[in-house]
């Protein structure tokens, strides 16, 4: 279990930490523009922000945390698939808990929250997904 935890915590994924970093005061900046300043829906709002993120997220994460050097449009399906897949189970199990938990909230409110709540599965999620399926191989041919 140990070996488990140190591999998993390793330097990789204080880099991937990092760039997140990095990568959410970026997303977010446009998620809550656009729901709070724009007005547009909970969907789009943090839909805009993975899709911004994601490629900013894709780049970064490829050269500088995994430093990968695969280059083929296979590489760029999965990470698109990752993201999807974390967007969607993300968001759609946080709003509808989100709403459930705090239900005597406001509407904007509750998707506010809900959208943060998203944002932590989603930065769960994605590490696994480009660690373990994305970039995998580079990962594991690191040298420590």
């Amino acid at each position: 279990m140990k070996d488990l935890i140190a591999k998993f915590f390793d330097k990789t994924f204080w880099k991937f930490i990092l760039v997140g970093i990095a990568n959410t005061l970026f997303g977010t900046g446009i998620m809550f523009l656009f729901y709070n300043v724009f007005h547009l829906s909970y969907w789009v709002s943090s839909a805009s922000n993975y899709i911004f993120g994601s490629i900013l997220s894709y780049f970064l994460n490829k050269h500088f945390t995994f430093q990968s050097r695969d280059n083929s449009p296979k590489s760029i399906l999965r990470f698109a698939l990752n993201i999807t897949v974390c967007y969607l189970v993300a968001y759609g199990v946080a709003k509808p808990l989100v709403r459930y938990l705090f239900s005597g909230l406001g509407t904007t409110l509750q998707d506010n929250l809900a959208m943060l709540g998203g944002m932590c599965i989603f930065v769960a999620l994605n590490y696994c997904g480009q660690r373990f399926f994305v970039l995998r191989k580079a990962d594991n041919s690191e040298a420590e």
